[in-house]
């Protein structure tokens, strides 16, 4: 059985955020960039489900760690770049 591949989309739409690519942008822009010593799931703008999910797929090394580190990435740069 293959894993399922997960995309940005499809990360936001667990999150409880829409999916849409032009709010995914607006989300990634209001809330870039992160400093570089703060951990994701320990940015201000996530409710604590939210941190949940995220600290406990990246420590378990789960489907949605890859996207995951992609959102990571964005919310450090920007979406653009």
């Amino acid at each position: 059985m293959e894993s399922p591949i997960h995309n940005l989309p499809a990360l936001f739409k667990q999150l409880g955020l829409s999916d849409d690519a032009v709010d995914i942008d607006k989300f990634i822009a209001a809330h870039s960039p992160l400093k570089p010593e703060l951990h994701l799931a320990d940015a201000f703008f996530w409710n604590e489900g939210q941190r949940q999910m995220l600290r406990d797929e990246i420590l378990e090394d789960a489907d949605w760690a890859e996207v995951i580190d992609q959102l990571d990435v964005l919310l450090r740069k920007g979406r653009s770049e």
